[in-house]
């Protein structure tokens, strides 16, 4: 892989103007993946975790439903993290040292299972953004919708319906790895390249995941936005000219923070998958015969990686977002050092003058 990547550079650097934009694009990114790939998976691993164990304490201050939500979006992101990047991804970029799994022929099993968590990562997203609409819109359903019961319910739905949904890649591709930069890391069933049945429900696939999901949260989106804003000015009208400026308005402050939460998570989401989408509908529309010209390899490694970077941003989006996250985050933080501390002091008596307490600690950490 080494010598491969001092290839790349020395290639580029030799022929750079010989080489189209595409070829520039394609080479700079066989340099970054090696690196990329790898940091991303030490990166996003931790982070999902944290963020499943600070939303499993319940104290975010949000509601049961929303936090049922964000825990199932959190978990679907760290299985795409383990099935399609640390065991996808990561061997395609390092063949050589990943070279045993050509003799393990699960490959088929292993595709379904990576449309399936990352299905269920799309739509956990688009089932959050109906429950904030549903929420802030919809006040007579907002009772009886926007439960820990239909929470759950939903997600669990929507995971059996994932699973079923991508059963097809089982028959479609064989058991056999073929790790190359290529849109299937299986190898095809005989026939299926050129079936015109088989294109078409591959097309469909992607169009239900992602592409209705980007139709779906925009609208719902700009519904909110557009309510919250009406609503807001309606508000505004009603109350005393004279308290306006001074006394805040406690239903459109939380309305307010909902709707920030939602656009920051569904804007992520459609600003990182977009360039998969692109690509994968192109692609299949070629197949059907209906374009001209097939999507360059570049933009399908670039929509791999954004696509893969979506599954680490949701923690440093409700850390910002979220003030009370950002607390209990800090609080896990400090945790471990803070019972080091205490160890310390039980275990040898040490006087607090020669050891720092733990409530020192915890203002010095603050500062």
């Amino acid at each position: 892989m080494a010598k491969n990547i001092f290839w790349a550079l020395e290639y580029v650097s030799a022929d750079y103007d010989w080489l189209t934009v595409d070829d520039r694009i394609w080479y700079a990114l066989f340099v970054i993946q090696p690196v990329y790939y790898p940091l991303l998976g030490v990166v996003a691993v931790p982070v999902n975790t944290v963020t499943i164990v600070i939303l499993s304490r319940g104290k975010c201050g949000l509601s049961k439903g929303v936090t049922r939500y964000l825990e199932a979006m959190a978990t679907a992101d760290l299985l795409v993290v383990i099935f399609d990047l640390i065991m996808k991804q990561l061997p395609m970029v390092y063949r050589e040292q990943f070279s045993f799994v050509y003799s393990i022929y699960v490959c088929n099993i292993h595709a379904v299972v990576v449309a399936a968590v990352t299905d269920c990562s799309v739509w956990f997203t688009v089932a959050f953004t109906f429950d904030r609409f549903v929420a802030i819109s919809c006040q007579k359903l907002r009772t009886k919708y926007c439960t820990e019961r239909t929470a759950a319910v939903v997600l669990g739905t929507m995971t059996v319906l994932s699973s079923l949904k991508n059963i097809f890649w089982y028959f479609m591709l064989r058991g056999e790895y073929h790790l190359d930069y290529v849109p299937w890391f299986c190898r095809e069933r005989a026939g299926v390249l050129r079936s015109s049945v088989w294109a078409a429900i591959e097309f469909l696939h992607y169009l239900v995941t992602p592409g209705l999901p980007f139709a779906l949260i925009l609208l719902l989106n700009v519904l909110t936005a557009k309510y919250v804003l009406v609503a807001g000015r309606a508000r505004k009208r009603l109350r005393d000219p004279s308290l306006r400026e001074s006394v805040r308005d406690p239903e459109m402050e939380s309305r307010r923070k909902s709707l920030i939460l939602l656009l920051v998570i569904s804007g992520n989401f459609i600003l990182l998958w977009s360039v998969y989408m692109v690509y994968n509908i192109w692609g299949r529309i070629y197949d059907l015969r209906i374009g001209s010209s097939f999507p360059p390899n570049t933009l399908q490694e670039l929509g791999f990686m954004l696509q893969l970077l979506s599954c680490c941003t949701n923690t440093a989006l409700y850390a910002v977002t979220q003030t009370k996250f950002r607390q209990q985050l800090k609080d896990l933080v400090k945790y471990p050092f803070t019972l080091t501390v205490k160890f310390l002091q039980r275990r040898w008596r040490i006087c607090p003058g020669v050891l720092p307490n733990a409530s020192s600690l915890n203002h010095s950490l603050k500062q």
